[in-house]
């Protein structure tokens, strides 16, 4: 895989996981740390003190570590990536790591969507949209309605609606 291909995956594992994307800070760890770079490199390229970029790195790969259920760290991020990424599939015009699928399903939240008495028939037409664009979203990778309910930890009544 390519660097750019490499961010464009993480990027998906992170945010199925915490329902927001890298940002470029997060990116340019990423994308150092796969060039070998240290954390003064990387903070002279995002623009910051290398002691910010540091303490951004730990926690991304500390997040990582918990979405791809193996220990991560500066030095073995590569290898991870490329264990993680091995297997493609092919879904029309576009490839999705078939370990994206694991990782959907083993780790993913479904992000919490705050409502209040005021617009909660809002609040729950917006949740049931988003449930659905996530159901038809992972029905592309291939999982199954039990499997969907599981992931997104919802009964299988709800998933069998969309």
């Amino acid at each position: 895989m390519q660097v750019h291909e490499l961010l464009q995956f993480v990027d998906e594992a992170v945010y199925l996981k915490t329902g927001k994307h890298l940002n470029d800070l997060q990116r340019g760890v990423i994308e150092g740390t796969l060039k070998y770079q240290k954390y003064s490199d990387i903070a002279d390229n995002c623009g910051c003190s290398p002691g910010h970029a540091k303490d951004v790195g730990y926690e991304l790969l500390q997040m990582l570590s918990d979405i791809f259920d193996e220990p991560v760290d500066k030095g073995n991020l590569k290898s991870v990536l490329q264990r993680q990424g091995n297997v493609n599939i092919s879904l029309g015009h576009r490839s999705i790591n078939s370990n994206i699928v694991g990782c959907i399903n083993l780790n993913s939240k479904q992000p919490k969507i705050k409502s209040n008495k005021n617009n909660s028939d809002t609040s729950k037409s917006s949740q049931s949209s988003n449930n659905q664009a996530k159901i038809d979203k992972l029905r592309q990778f291939g999982l199954n309605d039990e499997q969907i309910a599981e992931a997104l930890e919802l009964p299988l009544e709800v998933v069998n609606q969309f």
